[in-house]
């Protein structure tokens, strides 16, 4: 199964200039706790990660540490090497990857680099319970139909 199938497509954003405040007030208002930072838009192009920023790194960078969150943007406490996978990218990849960097959501880029998505764990096992679910339908449809024709 490629990542591009089951990665949410409608990834949270900031950028590396918007205040702290505002990454946080996205978070709070969508209900996450994960951002991919990108890059300005050139005219035409799609957004391109340069960094992610969680609500973890708001706690141990700047709370946990007393800075003043006013006086900080998202760039100053993002991660600058996001770790990405492609779309075209098997998810047996990914989570090869995820385990490897001891992370638990990546964004999904393009061919050019451009940001797809964001893949998560929660959509890994969304996607597996699908996948369980079909199979478990299949031994229940075969014990049905072995029942009609073998009565």
């Amino acid at each position: 199964m490629k990542v591009g199938r089951i990665c949410h497509r409608r990834p949270v954003t900031v950028r590396a200039e918007d205040a702290l405040a505002t990454a946080a007030r996205a978070m709070r208002e969508q209900h996450i706790g994960y951002l991919v930072v990108v890059a300005p838009e050139a005219s035409g192009e799609r957004a391109r990660p340069v960094g992610v920023l969680t609500d973890r790194d708001i706690v141990v960078t700047v709370i946990a540490k007393e800075a003043d969150p006013r006086a900080l943007t998202a760039g100053d406490i993002m991660n600058t090497e996001p770790v990405t996978v492609s779309e075209n990218d098997t998810v047996e990849n990914a989570l090869q990857l995820m385990r490897r960097m001891g992370i638990r959501r990546m964004p999904v880029v393009g061919a050019a680099g451009e940001l797809i998505g964001v893949l998560s764990l929660d959509d890994v096992i969304d996607a597996l319970a699908a996948e369980i679910a079909n199979v478990a339908g299949a031994i229940r449809n075969e014990r049905q139909i072995e029942g009609t024709l073998r009565p």
